[in-house]
């Protein structure tokens, strides 16, 4: 049983906010699902046209026809308008450069992966490494006086640096090879220059430099060291996170909007300074609990800021209510729409993407702290909020207020003056087991319908994330609890670990089965995570949950139809937990059927060793106490010749797997096998 260690993935910060896996592999689908096809060719002539505005032209045309659309972007991608727009970032004219850099970065967000290596194989890095003192200077001079700067200083300061930025964040994530060329670029005194300037430029630009900054602290030495060993900037990160403060005074819609980056600014910082950890003296953060005083207190009010079925209401509300765009071939050059205009619902769904990205960023930084649970120091309860009390006011009544309000927490009790004196849960259970519940229940834009592209995929792309990022934060709590702690902790009754697991059912039970369609990955996922909590919970809550026959049909019909390794692994985990409810005869009867069926010899085809290994412990496990009530189907069913007739091919199992390559494996095979013979042993001696 793993825990979702963070731990660098290519595709993990940048995910794909408008894929295509729904489509068929090729140009020809994505040519007869795309409207704008015959704009292509125009675009892409006029990309070297000798009239600058012509060029300008073309590359603000890019950003608006990709805007949602897979289908014209792949086609685009198949005539090289990556290598044209990287072409353009040496153009004479700085408009056109600027407006290339911004389609670039679109491309970059919307397509993910795939667009970044291309753009790296295609030496995007050449022009970009140029551009990085050149913003420099431009954006000390404008810092210095406004008012004598060049008259292009803001929009290269603003827009130009953010696309730039972004376009760099996007490609370290591509490869080894890309991370290692981006670190020779000295990129943090530049970054950390935008966010020492904080108060004085767009959010929108310093949080893109927190989010370049946040993915090359990730698991990356060279760049950990230059700022973990600088207290100006560690100095500068703790400050961000332990600021109030919004800049700009807005109003309306532009200061949600505001609020959403100046929230996704310093959950980024948060993530930084983690990623950093330790931190040496003399820096100020060397003297500071960061997961307890500042990393908790900071993401704790972002995973309960959002409502997300209420988040996706206001999203099809915005989606309905689209203004339409002009169409391409009714633009002339001095009426096309700037590659930063947006309509109305445009900037509503943007506010609404970022406070979802936000969330899912708490969430990802939290999957690492949730690795090291449960450390009562950190989650149960000291924080800033005691520290500040007041004289004589310590911080439990506020743990108290907050178990008060979450809900199915507490059990449920008949009396008040039993739950008076009731066990409660650990504080972490309810500071974060409660909120990630709530974060885990799709809702109707998470997901694509099946066969077709989500109404706005942006939005499920974000939404699909958190859930994923949920389950995995789950996955590791309860991981945790089970090996650091052996069991159940102390104050968490049966009631708290039915009400967990039902919860993740109904998630997944939302989710649906049909997810092996193309463009399902995401559905796919969250039962890949899901049943891992659901393992995970079991063992903590083992005998206490009685499963229903939906349960059991459900996740042996997922164990055999997955080809996937590790979750045919956990499915077993799970239905053995299932199993050993004492008083589930029957359903204890229909899991160990299944799981004797993955034996040899009479497998067909013979179970993967992992999952082999699996069942055969399971098996062991149930069984182990022959004074159980369900122990009658051990006896009637003569389990025990299965067994016997299982143990050579087991043996033969273990005797395949290389010791040198699967060490681990190996040793938990031959304790499976060892474990299994004294087991037979041990039946036969009873006479049972």
């Amino acid at each position: 049983m793993g825990k979702s260690q963070k731990k660098r993935s290519m595709r993990r910060h940048n995910p794909m906010r408008v894929p295509d896996s729904h489509l068929p592999k090729g140009l020809a689908s994505a040519s007869a699902s795309s409207s704008k096809s015959e704009a292509i060719l125009p675009i892409i002539q006029k990309m070297e046209s000798v009239d600058p505005a012509e060029r300008k032209w073309a590359c603000v045309a890019v950003s608006n026809l990709i805007q949602n659309d897979p289908s014209t972007r792949r086609l685009l991608q198949g005539k090289n308008i990556v290598g044209a727009l990287i072409t353009r970032l040496s153009d004479s004219e700085e408009e056109v450069v600027v407006e290339a850099a911004g389609s670039l970065r679109n491309l970059c967000i919307d397509g993910g992966y795939d667009i970044c290596a291309e753009m790296y194989n295609k030496n995007i890095l050449t022009p970009l490494k140029t551009f990085v003192p050149k913003i420099s200077s431009t954006l000390s001079q404008y810092l210095a006086s406004p008012k004598t700067a060049p008259e292009n200083a803001q929009k290269l300061v603003y827009e130009f640096a953010d696309n730039v930025i972004t376009i760099l964040w996007c490609l370290s994530e591509t490869s080894n090879k890309a991370l290692n060329a981006i670190n020779q670029i000295s990129l943090v005194p530049f970054l950390m220059s935008f966010l020492a300037s904080r108060d004085s430029l767009p959010m929108s630009t310093v949080t893109s430099a927190a989010q370049c900054l946040y993915v090359l602290t990730d698991e990356n030495p060279p760049i950990i060291e230059e700022v973990r060993t600088n207290a100006e900037y560690t100095a500068c990160l703790l400050a961000v996170v332990r600021s109030t403060d919004m800049p700009p005074k807005l109003n309306g819609k532009d200061k949600d909007t505001s609020d959403a980056r100046g929230s996704a600014f310093r959950v980024l910082c948060c993530g930084i300074l983690r990623n950093i950890t330790p931190i040496p003296p003399p820096s100020i953060a060397a003297t500071v609990d960061l997961d307890r005083d500042v990393v908790l207190p900071t993401l704790e009010p972002v995973l309960t800021s959002i409502d997300l079925a209420e988040a996706t209401q206001a999203a099809q509300h915005a989606i309905d209510n689209q203004e339409s765009i002009p169409q391409l071939e009714n633009l002339s050059l001095k009426h096309t729409p700037k590659s930063d205009h947006k309509t109305a619902s445009e900037l509503e769904l943007e506010r609404i993407e970022t406070r979802l990205r936000t969330v899912q960023l708490a969430l990802e930084i939290l999957t690492g702290m949730c690795a090291t649970l449960p450390d009562p120091e950190v989650f149960g309860g000291g924080s800033e909020a005691d520290a500040d009390a007041p004289d004589g006011v310590d911080g439990e009544n506020e743990d108290d207020e907050a178990m008060d309000d979450a809900e199915d927490i507490n059990m449920t009790v008949d009396e008040a003056s039993q739950a008076a004196q009731a066990p409660q849960p650990p504080a972490f259970f309810t500071s974060l087991v409660a909120p990630l519940l709530k974060l885990v229940h799709p809702t109707a834009l998470s997901f694509p319908p099946l066969g077709s592209p989500s109404s706005h995929p942006p939005t499920s792309s974000a939404l699909g994330a958190i859930h994923i990022s949920a389950l995995e934060s789950l996955n590791n709590i309860f991981l945790s609890m089970a090996t650091s702690l052996g069991g159940r902790p102390s104050g968490l009754a049966p009631e708290n670990g039915r009400m967990v697991f039902d919860a993740v059912w109904h998630a997944l039970a939302a989710v649906g089965t049909d997810i092996s369609g193309a463009g399902q990955e995401r559905r796919k996922q969250m039962w890949d995570i899901g049943v891992g909590v659901l393992w995970g919970v079991g063992n903590i809550w083992k005998g206490a949950l009685v499963p229903t026959d939906e349960q059991v049909q459900v996740l042996i019909q997922f164990c055999s139809a997955t080809t996937d390794i590790s979750t045919k692994v956990k499915t077993i985990g799970a239905l053995e937990c299932l199993a050993q409810h004492r008083e589930s005869v029957d359903a204890n009867r229909t899991i160990s059927s299944y799981l004797l069926s993955l034996l040899p010899p009479s497998a067909t085809p013979p179970t993967p060793t992992e999952p082999l290994l699996q069942a055969a412990s399971a098996l062991i496990d149930i069984y182990s106490d022959e004074t159980l009530p369900y122990d009658v189907n051990f006896r009637q069913g003569r389990y025990l010749d299965t067994l016997v007739r299982s143990v050579e091919g087991l043996r033969k199992a273990v005797r395949g797997i290389d010791r040198k390559k699967e060490r681990e494996l190996r040793i938990r095979g031959e304790e499976v096998r060892d474990n299994l013979v004294a087991f037979i042993q041990y039946r036969r001696g009873l006479g049972l």
